[in-house]
């Protein structure tokens, strides 16, 4: 397996991937949405020979009340339901936010499963003081900061991207 960014070639693929991975296909219209309309910061694919995977993606963030923070969001990951289970998708989230980390990003947040994404260091929002615009369960939308203390003394709401509202 290897981990590589995106290119334009895989853009079928990876569409179909977010469309198995998933129960409808909300998720791989919102990656196809998101490439349209913002610069993703970050978008990977895993591969098995010259199969795609798997892919995440992650797009900038605003914190109400802080413009300048740099948080970006990981929406969506998926791996190919064949494949799920074997380490791919931590692969994927382990890649990912160093890259982000690379990018200069002081924190990450993602609205997921809360016995997952834990195991990378993300802590519920409301430890930072951050809320999500959506309204979910406090437990699903985390954060990780990525530079130590890049979040103290900036609290706020985060929202997505309005692609997120329109998918």
């Amino acid at each position: 397996m290897k981990i590589r960014d995106e290119i334009e070639n895989d853009w079928n693929d990876v569409h179909a991937v977010n469309a198995s991975a998933f129960e409808t296909e909300n998720e791989a219209n919102l990656v196809d949405a998101l490439r349209k309309k913002v610069t993703p910061a970050v978008s990977l694919v895993a591969t098995t020979d010259s199969d795609i995977v798997g892919h995440i993606m992650f797009t900038p963030v605003t914190l109400t009340g802080h413009p300048k923070v740099n948080i970006l969001g990981l929406a969506p990951m998926a791996v190919s339901p064949e494949y799920q289970k074997s380490g791919i998708g931590s692969e994927l989230v382990k890649t990912g936010i160093e890259r982000c980390r690379n990018l200069g990003a002081g924190a990450v947040v993602v609205l997921g499963y809360p016995e997952y994404y834990p195991r990378f260091g993300f802590k519920p929002s409301t430890s930072f003081g951050i809320g999500c615009e959506y309204e979910v369960p406090e437990d699903v939308f985390m954060v990780k900061e990525l530079l130590p203390g890049y979040l103290k003394r900036r609290s706020g709401v985060l929202e997505y991207h309005e692609v997120f509202k329109s998918v």
